[in-house]
Formats: structure tokens, sequence, C-alpha cells
């Protein structure tokens, strides 16, 4: 057994090892993927005082993650921090997720358009968290409308399995039960978790649309995604009117920065317009999220009913085409949106997630009388 000496040694040889490094990245030196992986498994571990971790952070965020730390973290979050489940079906599982960080503050989109794309056939197992820099994560809106965002991994499981989609909580002990949840909660302001937590998926999706809150942060993640093995993938970063300004999904206010992966072409980018898909500029304004989470509930159930038209519905439409697309349900982009509008006009959306209730919950009497009142508000 080691003395208490040798003990303190060696603790001290690992905070002057990671000091360094830490102190590498703030002078723009990056990590290798191993690097990478090493110094946050003591991160998760809480190997390392709350100063270095935060200070790693930081510096990591600040200098720009390469594609090789972003893999690397990712591997340790998954490793070492994630209940691991593989539900059986008979499609390639998709996902869909933004980072946050994006100077755009819109209605959850990305969640509106998992519901029309997990309508159409999609196989949707979601990862996603409460709100860190944004009005409201997709875990708040889902638990506002009644799925159970704090049950067990094997309940997200079967959900998938039954309903066709699933959402796991990615600041759930249960999900991730070693530290991500609590790195997550005592942090406000954007890291390069918003990245690695959010891919650190358990199911592990071949598929995925993935907003990301910068255009220079478009590449090297889609670099990484490469990397952890997605066979299909679409990387966006959406822009405003005068394209000043950046949001985490495919936007209708102006262009789309896209990194699209494909297993027979490898990695494409590229430049979308909603005009090349048929859409008309939207309004700003219509898509900003109000801060009132019932209101925003209540309106996003009349998008899931058909009842929502104009800027809402046709971004949601947008958001929803390449799921569509990757999983096979439509020849290109164009007909996604155009496919989309259909299973949105047809109400199956509400249909699906009075379906998702139903199999995300322990007790799902309750939660769907609930979401029947908000549907007869909507």
């Amino acid at each position: 057994m080691k003395d208490f000496r040798s003990i303190m040694i060696a603790d001290e040889e690992s905070l002057r090892y990671f000091g360094s490094r830490v102190d590498g990245l703030t002078r723009g030196t990056s990590l290798s993927r191993e690097e990478a992986f090493l110094l946050f498994q003591q991160i998760l571990k809480n190997e390392q005082p709350d100063l270095q971790q935060g200070a790693f952070l930081a510096a990591i965020t600040a200098k720009g993650a390469t594609p090789q730390e972003i893999a690397g973290i990712w591997q340790a979050i998954y490793e070492t921090d994630t209940v691991k489940v593989q539900p059986q079906v008979s499609c390639p599982l998709a996902e869909n997720c933004g980072t946050g960080m994006d100077a755009i503050k819109t209605f959850n989109i990305s969640t509106a358009a998992s519901l029309v794309a997990a309508a159409g056939g999609v196989i949707m197992a979601k990862h996603g968290a409460r709100a860190i820099t944004s009005k409201c994560g997709t875990v708040d809106i889902l638990e506002a409308l009644g799925v159970d965002v704090e049950c067990e991994p094997e309940t997200v499981k079967r959900s998938i399995e039954r309903a066709g989609i699933g959402i796991f909580n990615g600041m759930s002990s249960k999900v991730h039960p070693c530290a991500l949840g609590r790195i997550l909660s005592q942090i406000r302001f954007g890291t390069v978790l918003n990245v690695a937590g959010s891919l650190s998926n358990p199911a592990r999706p071949e598929m995925a649309v993935r907003g990301v809150y910068s255009g220079q942060m478009v590449m090297p993640i889609a670099q990484a995604m490469q990397e952890i093995g997605y066979k299909r993938a679409y990387v966006v970063h959406g822009r405003s009117a005068d394209g000043q300004r950046g949001m985490d999904e495919l936007s209708t206010l102006g262009c789309t920065l896209v990194a699209e992966i494909t297993e027979d072409e490898g990695l494409q980018t590229y430049t979308l317009r909603p005009q090349d898909l048929g859409l008309a500029c939207g309004d700003e304004h219509a898509l900003l999220h109000s801060g009132r989470m019932d209101e925003e509930a209540v309106g996003l159930l009349r998008i899931l009913e058909g009842r929502e038209a104009g800027a809402r519905r046709e971004i949601v439409c947008l958001n929803a085409a390449p799921l569509l697309y990757m999983a096979g349900k439509a020849a290109d982009l164009k007909e996604g949106v155009e496919k989309a509008a259909e299973i949105m006009d047809s109400g199956l959306p509400a249909k699906k997630l009075r379906e998702w209730v139903a199999c995300q919950n322990s007790d799902p009497g309750p939660r769907l009388e609930r979401l029947e009142e908000m549907l007869a508000e909507a």
C-alpha cells in the first residue's frame, strides 16, 4: 500500500501535468485524441480540482476544439459515463439536436422536426438537455408535453422500439451516471461539452442532423462525427437575413452553411438557401421563443396538428427534410420539405406525440390527460 507522501507526490504530478496541458491550450496548442480522452476522463472521475476542470473547459472552448479533441472528449464520455442501449428496430436510428449557444433564440424547432420525421417513419433516438444557454431546452419542452425525461434508459429504449421515438436526458445521472450532469449543472456558458456531450447518445445512431452555433464549427464537428462513426449526417449553421447572426438549425431567414456526410462521397460542404427548396424567407420575430413554457408547448402542438401556417411551420418542414431524406423517405431535400408539410397536414405528428408519452412513462395516464387538455387549447 502506498504511503501518504507517495500519494501526494503522484497527485502533485497529475496536477502539474494537467495544468501544463491547460496552459498549452491557452497558447493555442491542440491535444491529440488520446490526450483529450485521458484528460477528460480525469474530469469525469473528479480527479482534478474544480478550478482545473473549469480552466480546461474554458481554454479548449476559447481555442476552438479540433475534430480530434471533440472525438477524444466524446470517447471519454461514451466509454466512462454513458449507460448504453441497443434498441431492436428494423431501420437505422437517427437523431437531431443543436449545440445551443446561438445568437437567435428560436422556439424548439428540432423537437417539432423530430416528431414530424418520426410520424413519417424515421426511427428517432434523441439525446438532449435542459436549457443551459437557451430559454428552453429540448428536455424542458418535452417534459411540459408529458414525456418522462427522468426515466431509465431502458424505458427510452422501449419507447424507441414501440413508438419509434425516445429521448435520453443528457443531464440525468441515470443516463450519464458518473459526472456529465454534475459538470453541466455547474456552468452557465457554452463549452465543447455542448458538442461532445450531445454526441454521447446511448443508442449510437448512424444518422444525424446537428445544428451548431458558429459557422467555424461546421467542418470540425462534421469531421469529428466522421471519426466517431456516423454514416450519414448534416452539420448545419443557419444565418439571419443580414448574415450577421446565427442559429443552430437550418434557416429560413437566410443562408445555411452545410457539411453533409455520406458513405459514398464522404464529406461535402455547401450553402443552402430557403428558395432552393421552394420556401420563402421567414420572419425572424415569428420564430423567437416567447420565454413562456406553457405558451410554447401549446404553440408546438398547433404545429404538430397542422394548424400553424407561416414561418414556424416552414422552418420545421426545412429541418425535418434532411431526416426524411437520409432515412430514404424522400428522394432529395426538396421532396423532404414537401413530405414534411404533408405529414403535418395529416395531424400524424400529434398522434406520434401521444404514442411517445404513452411509451416513455411508467404511469402515462395523468400525463396523457394533461396532453389532451393542452391539445384542446391549441
